[in-house]
């Protein structure tokens, strides 16, 4: 069931995306009086589809794409015989360079679009919700064993990232901090201020949603906000609102550090401190085999919640949307010096486990507006058989006045197919791998 969820996750999204990107394509060849033959959802063999006027619309069974076939084009259907025909004025090839650059950019732009408009409802919709900067010095992180591998350590209070002030927790590791050259933390330990420098590379790190977890959390004060039925607590006498003041003899101020205490007492009896209505009180109470005593912690510091109108959503949402291109551009560049593993790059079960195996809209709708950002700077690359190849091949008419002749599009765009194939052959093997590898 659970790999039925990604899995159904995955083809909602990208049947969406390629949908309307496809779409933008269909419209702005309709509009300049292009005849359009296909507009396709997933690739042949043909599962459903139907006639309308002059297009044929369908889906098809590989559901890792789209396309639409535009008359007198050379594209992946690779006519040969309808572009060896003299030009019709419905042909694509018949049109002034200007239009048929358009109608290429048409589903890149339709994907950025996309892609704004998700991130401003997610951003007008759930405002932002976080620990800042101040929230973060003044009680000071827990570092994990990918923060104590850098130089972290517990207590830490982290005071700005490559020299600037940060915003909220999460901007610790953010694409952004993590591609910075020669980035670093300051810090200060002890009313000493230290330079943590981030390591080339250190964004391999974080190749899971698994992995941040294993770098630094906010480090809160607590007090006892639920007590499970039935559990050694409840029968200890702990109520909700009692506060933990010591375990095994360690003072606890904060919630990791009572976690820490109970560490090696599975199934043991733990001593522990309880500060109930103003009494002091020594309980002894039995620890589980995971390490718990049947309370949830209640966390005593409230996080940042703001809301924006539609101006600032429109205008965030544009953000996070260019955001993702830009991080995805330096990502790119820092691969072709080797400082990104390849290995970070996922395919399509990469992608169906980013969504999960629960169904969350808010999650679905920003990974979503995330993958439109991606597929239009992909799009956009000029390799032959993408769309960036053909505006490629287009700005090259325009500006030297010469159009490329028809066969040497024909095989720019095998070359382009052979690349595409190799680049989905190996991102699909690096999905295989890291499932082998358990990552």
């Amino acid at each position: 069931m659970d790999t039925l969820i990604m899995v159904g996750q995955l083809l909602l999204g990208l049947s969406i995306l390629v949908g309307l990107h496809e779409l933008g394509h269909l419209l702005t060849a309709k509009m300049f009086g292009m005849r359009v033959e296909k507009f396709s959802i997933g690739f042949p063999p043909k599962i459903a589809g139907f006639q309308w006027g002059e297009t044929e619309y369908s889906i098809g069974a590989i559901p890792l794409g789209g396309f639409v076939k535009i008359s007198g084009m050379v594209d992946e259907s690779m006519d040969t015989e309808q572009m060896s025909a003299e030009p019709q004025p419905w042909e694509f090839r018949s049109k002034p360079a200007w239009q048929r650059l358009i109608v290429m950019l048409g589903g890149i732009i339709v994907n950025v679009i996309t892609g704004i408009v998700i991130f401003f409802f997610m951003v007008y919709n759930n405002g932002e919700t976080y620990y800042s900067r101040d929230q973060v010095i003044e009680n000071g992180i827990v570092a994990y064993e990918y923060a104590e591998a850098i130089g972290l350590q517990t207590g830490d209070k982290i005071l700005d990232v490559n020299g600037e002030p940060y915003k909220s927790l999460g901007d610790l590791t953010s694409g952004k901090v993590l591609l910075s050259e020669n980035g670093y933390y300051t810090v200060e330990r002890n009313g000493e201020q230290l330079k943590i420098e981030i390591p080339k590379g250190f964004i391999n790190t974080f190749n899971s949603d698994e992995s941040f977890t294993k770098f630094v959390s906010l480090r809160f004060p607590f007090d006892v906000g639920v007590v499970d039925e039935g559990s050694e607590a409840e029968k200890a006498g702990v109520k909700v609102g009692d506060k933990i003041l010591a375990v095994n003899g360690q003072k606890v101020d904060y919630f990791h550090e009572m976690r820490e205490a109970l560490e090696g007492y599975e199934n043991k009896n733990a001593e522990i401190v309880i500060q109930s209505q103003g009494d002091v009180d020594t309980l002894s109470i039995l620890v589980a085999e995971d390490q718990r005593i049947g309370i949830v912690a209640n966390i005593l510091i409230e996080p940042v919640k703001r809301s924006f109108g539609v101006g600032e959503s429109l205008v965030k949402g544009a953000e996070k949307a260019f955001g993702v291109v830009i991080l995805n551009a330096r990502a790119m560049g820092k691969m072709f010096t080797g400082e990104v593993s390849a290995r970070n790059v996922s395919g399509p079960i990469g992608m169906a486990k980013i969504y999960g195996d629960v169904w969350d809209w808010t999650k679905f709708w920003s990974i979503t507006g995330l993958i439109s950002m991606i597929l239009a700077f992909m799009n956009l690359l000029p390799i032959p058989a993408l769309d960036g190849g053909h505006v490629m091949f287009l700005l090259y008419e325009m500006i030297s006045g010469k159009a490329p002749s028809d066969k040497f599009l024909e095989n720019a765009q095998k070359v382009g197919m052979a690349i595409l194939l190799v680049l989905m052959v190996f991102v699909i093997g690096n999905d295989i791998l890291k499932i082998f590898m358990g990552e």
